[in-house]
């Protein structure tokens, strides 16, 4: 075990409602030597806290049931859990989620991905700090403003310094991407900046100049918005497949003499995610002059089968039903949109087994409908998955879906009846729809 992280006299709780995650953080801390026991929500895990009195708590933020916020607030407030050290295992996008953490009392953070050196690390740090904390010093409240919202946070000098310095690592990593994306995004605009001025100098029809100019123009903002969407895609789905893929090696690694069998389902799994992640940069590849291609005609059945081979429905059915003739105006993205739908469903529905595209007509619009036999959504949910970070696993999904079918002014609701199936109806203009 590296450094002097001395495995603690109790256990240790992992809240964790990803399986992939709470596997890979449980092997980890049994190759350290720590002894474990695995929660699958916030809920969950205050009750196994009472029952067992861990010796530190290693808890996700967006939880089901109860989120790691909370989880760590009733810790606090419980004085027979209040002295257990909790520390939040997150992506730290958001300052504002190292605000809330410590507003709640968390001791300290985990930024994925992650490796065994810093899970040591953090666990040993939490359990001195505690300790330390045993000679009656008393530390004060610090309040800070941000965004509009005070915090009060109980933290030690040391604790936050820790804290900033792991959050301004994430910063300069996210700044590279960001800048990379400005740089093409500035190419972009002075080509499309180019074809304007020689379109002025070309044309001497006002008439047509005028059309091509506003055409040029709205391409210009419509190559904007996919650029942004296409980085938000691209990083997300990457950084998903690589903490996955480091998950399933480390289980294979440990299994490989002890489980054969066992370690060679997890070298499949392996592929499985190579592929993925082989699609999600050749999909990348396709869209790099993303601002030259404008919105086009799909055949809608080929997309629902492609997006198909991304996707991973184990024995889920689909079932597609659209008109093998059956066209749609739209983004180059759409595939991503109906792969997105898919994903979204597997994730979501537990009960899950059937999933079926099918197409029908309200007047003059034309509806897609894409729905299942999950377990749907709330009714008070319906307008909320689609608004950013809104959901327990990508918090993009959705959001992204309704982004990339507006350009072409398609619009996106979900219709289900909870407690019998999700159902998402893509309205189209009439214009947009077309059989061959």
């Amino acid at each position: 075990m590296p450094g002097n992280a001395t495995p603690p006299a109790g256990t240790v709780l992992v809240a964790e409602d990803s399986r992939t995650q709470a596997e890979y953080l449980g092997h980890i801390l049994k190759k350290g030597g720590f002894s474990y026991i695995l929660a699958e929500n916030g809920k969950a895990a205050l009750a196994m806290a009472e029952r067992e009195k861990p010796a530190v708590i290693l808890t996700d933020i967006l939880m089901p049931e109860m989120d790691g916020y909370e989880l760590c607030r009733k810790i606090r407030q419980d004085p027979h859990l209040a002295q257990i050290p909790v520390v939040m295992v997150t992506q730290l996008f958001d300052p504002a989620d190292v605000l809330r953490g410590l507003e709640a009392g968390a001791d300290n953070f985990i930024i994925k991905p992650f490796d065994q050196d810093t899970v040591f690390q953090r666990i040993t740090e939490v359990l001195h700090g505690r300790s330390g904390n045993g000679n009656g010093e008393i530390i004060p409240v610090l309040e800070v403003d941000f965004s509009g919202h005070r915090y009060a946070i109980h933290a030690s000098k040391h604790q936050i310094l820790t804290i900033l310095l792991s959050t301004y690592e994430l910063a300069i990593r996210k700044n590279a991407d960001l800048h990379e994306a400005q740089e093409r995004l500035l190419a972009m605009n002075e080509q499309l900046q180019q074809m304007v001025e020689e379109l002025q100098v070309a044309n001497e029809d006002l008439q047509l100049e005028n059309t091509t100019r506003e055409r040029v123009e709205r391409d210009l903002a419509q190559a904007n918005k996919k650029l942004q969407l296409m980085t938000s895609i691209t990083r997300h789905d990457l950084i998903n497949h690589l903490a996955v893929l480091q998950g399933y090696l480390e289980l294979a690694e440990t299994l490989e003499k002890t489980d054969p069998e066992k370690a060679g389902d997890y070298i499949r799994k392996c592929i499985s995610v190579v592929q993925k992640t082989t699609g999600t940069i050749q999909f990348t590849s396709e869209y790099q002059n993303i601002g030259v291609t404008s919105p086009v005609w799909h055949n809608l059945a080929a997309c629902i089968d492609n997006a198909q081979r991304y996707s991973t429905l184990g024995s889920v059915r689909l079932v597609n039903e659209i008109p093998a003739g059956a066209e749609i105006y739209a983004d180059p993205l759409i595939e991503k949109v109906i792969f997105n739908l898919i994903d979204n469903a597997i994730r979501y529905a537990s009960t899950l087994t059937t999933i079926r595209f099918r197409f029908r007509q309200e007047g003059s619009t034309p509806i897609i409908v894409c729905e299942d036999d999950g377990i749907g959504v709330p009714t008070d949910n319906k307008e909320r998955i689609f608004t950013y970070a809104w959901g327990t696993n990508t918090g993009l999904g959705l959001f992204l879906v309704r982004e990339i079918l507006a350009i072409t002014n398609i619009t996106i609701s979900e219709t289900g009846i909870p407690g019998k199936g999700a159902r998402f109806e893509l309205r189209i203009p009439a214009e947009g729809y077309r059989v061959t």
